[in-house]
């Protein structure tokens, strides 16, 4: 029983950091539901096998974690995650469509739009649209590197869209829709500053310019094209209600001035549409049958269900989300990083400490890990708080049976081991799930960390499958066999000075030293530095280089 407890225990630990008693006991009492008679009598042992494991030093939870994440369960469990069904969606009819605002690369949170709706796209044979709305060259100015960043890391991910549509480069399209509103007196331009309109809005009153007639409409929208009004000047809004209980629903802007060059059209426009009229246009001509969307954005789907409702369309099925908050990256925008990367806070998009699926790439994430993550969340209404420590539970149950493991000696101490009799090879494991081993020389010169130095000194320790010392300075040779060394406490990994390069460890958590030469078979891998972290392997000229990539 204590077997299956502490099982979940550790999956549990695994997965959130900490193990929470009362989910072990649901999966306790899911798998033995006869113990429910005994329901005290079982808490009470999963409370002491969580102290338990809570009580272990970090090395031996590793091993436990090792053990039991992989199980034939926790695998089910990866494959079996899936999303609710959609409403009214048939299948070989369904079209969804990811439609980022490329002025950045990828970040987590765009994962999760490219992930489900991906996965509805597959789930019912449907067809996959990724669409740039990309039409404000100025607050939200594309970044010309960051099309070409998105379709790579949706590839990455496992997704192959049908179809990728440029809205910069259909303008004309948006143009037309605007000229037809125009005629069937459902849009108008308006001169009004956004102060005075604000006023009228505010008090639910009509603008002056609002019931102008349909031909002196079409004449100031043709100048606007023309380019002879300023920025600010002149805007097209589509008429709503000015009496609407939203003051936000009232008559909003479709159409605005920006007089600057767009980065993949250059200076072909000066008249742009807002997010809203392009997206409404998009969607119903390409046929998209359900949007998921931020529950923060329910307003849009009001503005554009005029549009619908003056062209005679169906509005597609939508689906509003709750916001997913990260702890550790907080309220971190697209905007703020590029100007944390101006700043040299950053090095690139790419930065690991940043939350870019690039920054996770280079991490050595693997895409199942985000998938996995993000589909665990599911599509609920309601806001989700979570960390990073999830993620890198799922990314553990895939990295961990591939990843080889070697030595690295963060502030290293240089050893001399007194009496060491000739030995002259230790073999360890190189990756304990597969068998394979590594090879280290036995010798007198070694180097351990500082930190194993300063909380070992004067105490017998054991030198990872080489031998036992008294540990100093001058350490004496206290025999080959593991005897007199409490296990899981006084092991400490080491490294030969013959075997030990100079690396570090960049990212999230920094860390320089040495590290065991056969690592740099595994340039491009992840690999685990033992007692340190799991890292990627990123290059090895002059020193070998490592990137953070999680506990």
């Amino acid at each position: 029983m204590k077997e299956v407890i502490m099982k979940y225990v550790v999956q549990n630990a695994a997965k959130y950091g900490k193990a929470n008693e009362k989910a072990v006991m649901g999966k306790v009492m899911a798998e033995n539901p006869e113990l429910r008679k005994k329901a005290k009598e079982v808490l009470e042992m999963v409370r002491e096998c969580i102290n338990e494991f809570e009580a272990l030093s970090e090395e031996v939870r590793k091993e436990l974690i090792k053990k039991y994440s992989m199980d034939s369960e926790a695998k089910r469990e990866l494959e079996t995650k899936k999303l609710p069904e959609l409403e009214g969606a048939e299948k070989g009819k369904v079209v969804m469509r990811f439609a980022p605002n490329p002025n950045g690369p990828p970040t987590l949170g765009s994962a999760r739009g490219i992930i489900v709706n991906g996965e509805y796209a597959k789930m019912y044979e449907g067809k996959y649209i990724i669409r740039f709305d990309d039409t404000d060259p100025r607050t939200k100015r594309p970044m010309l590197e960051a099309y070409d960043w998105y379709l790579e890391d949706i590839e990455w991910l496992g997704y192959k869209p049908d179809e990728v549509i440029y809205a910069s480069k259909r303008i004309p399209i948006y143009y037309d829709y605007a000229r037809k509103l125009i005629e069937m007196g459902k849009a108008y331009t308006c001169f009004c500053s956004q102060a005075e309109f604000k006023k009228f809005r505010d008090s639910g009153e009509e603008c002056p310019h609002r019931n102008i007639s349909v031909e002196d409409a079409l004449e100031v929208w043709e100048r606007m094209l023309e380019g002879d009004y300023e920025e600010g000047e002149v805007v097209l809004r589509i008429k709503t209600d000015m009496r609407h209980k939203d003051p936000a629903i009232r008559d909003w802007v479709a159409f605005r001035i920006i007089k600057e060059s767009h980065p993949l059209v250059g200076d072909k426009y000066v008249v742009y549409p807002t997010l809203d009229f392009e997206s409404a246009i998009e969607d119903h001509l390409l046929g998209v049958t359900h949007i998921i969307r931020g529950k923060d954005l329910i307003d849009s789907e009001r503005r554009q269900r005029y549009i619908y409702e003056y062209f005679g369309w169906v509005y597609p099925i939508t689906k509003h989300w709750g916001r997913v908050k990260i702890f550790e990256f907080g309220k971190l925008s697209t905007s703020s990083i590029k100007k944390d990367i101006e700043r040299g806070k950053y090095e690139g998009w790419d930065d690991p400490r940043l939350p870019t699926l690039r920054a996770f790439r280079r991490r050595g994430f693997e895409p199942e890990a985000i998938k996995s993550f993000f589909l665990s969340l599911g599509v609920g209404e309601n806001d989700v708080s979570v960390s990073l420590k999830n993620l890198y539970a799922e990314n553990r149950k895939i990295i961990d049976r591939k990843a080889n493991r070697y030595f690295f000696i963060w502030g290293p101490v240089k050893i001399e081991i007194v009496n060491l009799p000739e030995k002259k090879e230790v073999e360890l494991p190189l990756n304990p799930h597969t068998g394979e081993k590594r090879r280290l020389k036995g010798e007198r010169t070694i180097y351990v960390t500082k930190d194993d130095f300063e909380r070992l000194k004067g105490q017998v320790v054991r030198l990872k499958d080489f031998c036992n010392v008294l540990l100093d300075e001058k350490a004496e040779f206290m025999g080959f066999e593991l005897e007199g060394v409490k296990k899981g406490k006084n092991i400490i990994h080491w490294l030969p000075e013959s075997e030990a390069i100079k690396g570090k460890v960049i990212g999230e958590r920094e860390a320089e030293g040495l590290v065991e030469r056969n690592a740099v078979r595994d340039v491009g891998k992840v690999v685990q530095f033992e007692r340190f972290a799991f890292c990627k392997v990123e290059s090895a000229d002059e020193e070998l280089v490592a990137v953070y990539t999680h506990p």
